[in-house]
């Protein structure tokens, strides 16, 4: 098939447009158009007074080798691409053992689907709970203020993306295609059939809920096993080789071949790791708060008279600036027509996050405006930057009241330097509530003039990001991983054989899609470690 890039038509356009589009652009009559498929769609907002949609369309045609001679020049224009998912190996029919995901986040959940895809059975860990289960503990710490160290936002089954905006687009390097294979699997789980093609899908909260499920249903048909509230608190290392897993009620479990899907903020995990040698290193990430407005200002910004148009949805937005003290303000995680969400894992802290519904119909917009920090800003070790999180986390938890109310202050106040005692126009999202308060305390000095810098610049993009009554809630850390568990070319960790850091925990993905990506890569090395491993039972 021919694939035709940058096809450009207006937001009204009638379907039929489509078809003439394509056989205006290859110059041919409708009989040599055998049929055509819309392979992504986005929209150019550049000119709020001309919006158009963006298509790539992918065009089975008569005479395609005359075509593609006779338009060699068009850089718009080329083969279709092989989008298909190829396994790069299939179990041999006598294993020496079984592998282990530790995790049931995107990683380890993709890790664990292709693994059973392939035949290997895995075992797969996950010291949370099932998502139903997980989802009523979430709602006692969002409606009762009651946290569950073990059941939450971080933990369980999904992983923290169950409890987002469900994003599943990504800037990452995708040449072999991974990332078609995870939105089909989605796809496949429930999840509506236009993420296939929007040029940024997304799912949601509650539909990924069902989709975990399903997800988890097609593992166990497949032979693999799952097993919920199996805490992994020791890994047996035998002269730098992985043997097994200990879990928290004793049990071991031999296993020569673990993927590390823990998530960023399996702190313990990460503290055990270090202490059983395996090299993990500290890596930069961000903090800061979450800040809140009326979606309909960042709709009217950001598509003018086409606001609330039904074929846009909710208007989102990606911002920047760089200051003058050398740090970097940006935009983080923006949640169209969502809720800010008490993120919390560890008694005495909180954190925030952003959470979107899949209709994105919630009155404020919300996003982290967060300052990008190095390990020099933390110096005292691989696991420094995870006491640097809880030191601010703490704050916060104090801030609020003690009592996982999180602190906030609405923007104008804080760019004066003075207390909010009351609430503006804009209600904040936030359960289990917000705590008005001074947040000139809540983070490092540096962050908060950057993000005093920052908000005045951004106004200038979006008129109105910096209005007095926007409310900005504390705090905003868990934004990626603080470490990053080395791995080598084959997936390994490069002093623990047998061992496959994955995903965000490890450091090396950012958001459902790159961990999912990158759940499946660990897969394949695993499959291809065991497949060539001669020992039988």
């Amino acid at each position: 098939m021919l694939r035709l890039t940058e096809v450009k038509l207006p937001l009204d356009h009638p379907e039929s447009a489509l078809k003439a589009a394509i056989l205006k652009r290859l110059g041919i009559p409708e009989q040599e158009l055998v049929g055509y498929s819309v392979a992504r769609r986005g929209h150019d907002a550049r000119k709020r007074d001309a919006i158009m949609f963006i298509y790539t369309l992918d065009a089975e045609v008569k005479n395609q080798a005359a075509i593609l001679k006779r338009l060699k020049n068009d850089k718009h224009l080329s083969l279709t691409p092989d989008t298909r998912y190829h396994f790069v190996t299939q179990a041999p029919a006598n294993l020496a053992s079984r592998p282990v995901v530790i995790g049931t986040g995107p990683a380890g959940l993709f890790a664990g689907l292709i693994l059973a895809q392939s035949g290997f059975r895995p075992i797969i860990l996950e010291r949370g709970k099932s998502v139903r289960e997980r989802t009523k503990d979430t709602f006692g710490l969002w409606r009762q203020g009651k946290l569950d160290p073990e059941s939450n936002v971080q933990f369980g089954e999904g992983g923290a993306g169950t409890f987002s905006d469900g994003k599943l687009h990504s800037q990452i390097k995708d040449p072999g295609h991974r990332g078609r294979k995870v939105l089909e699997e989605f796809v496949a789980a429930g999840a509506p059939e236009e993420i296939l093609y929007v040029s940024k899908p997304h799912i949601g909260t509650f539909r990924l809920v069902s989709m975990v499920e399903k997800m988890r249903a097609t593992i166990q048909a497949l032979g693999g096993e799952i097993r919920f509230q199996s805490r992994v608190d020791d890994i047996d290392i035998d002269h730098g080789q992985v043997r097994g897993v200990v879990l928290a009620g004793g049990e071991r479990i031999a296993a020569d071949h673990v993927v590390l899907a823990v998530g960023h903020s399996a702190r313990d995990t990460f503290q055990m790791l270090y202490q059983r040698g395996v090299y993990i290193e500290a890596k930069p990430f961000s903090i800061g708060f979450r800040i809140e407005h009326p979606q309909s200002l960042i709709d009217r910004c950001r598509f003018g008279e086409q606001a609330g148009n039904p074929l846009l949805g909710a208007a989102d937005y990606k911002l920047v600036h760089h200051c003058a003290n050398g740090r970097s303000v940006y935009s983080f995680c923006m949640c169209p027509g969502g809720t800010v969400v008490a993120a919390a894992s560890e008694p005495g802290r909180v954190v925030t996050n952003g959470m979107s519904q899949y209709s994105r119909s919630e009155r404020n917009a919300n996003s982290g405006i967060v300052v990008g920090i190095t390990p020099e800003d933390f110096p005292g070790g691989p696991l420094a930057g995870i006491e640097f999180q809880r030191q601010w986390e703490t704050r916060a938890f104090e801030l609020g009241g003690r009592n996982y109310q999180a602190p906030g202050q609405l923007v104008g106040d804080f760019l004066a330097g003075k207390p909010s005692t009351a609430l503006g126009s804009i209600q904040p999202s936030y359960t289990p509530g917000v705590h008005l308060t001074d947040l000139s305390t809540a983070l490092p000095d540096y962050a908060i003039a950057a993000i005093r810098e920052a908000l005045p610049a951004f106004d200038r993009q979006i008129k109105g990001f910096a209005m007095h009554d926007a409310v900005l809630t504390g705090v905003e850390t868990r934004t990626s991983s603080p470490v990053r568990i080395q791995r080598g070319d084959d997936g390994q960790s490069v002093n623990t054989r047998g061992l496959y850091p994955a995903g965000e925990g490890a450091g090396y993905a950012g958001g459902i899609l790159s961990a999912a990506v990158d759940g499946i890569r660990m897969a394949e090395a695993v499959a291809t470690s065991m497949a060539t491993d001669t020992r039988v039972h």
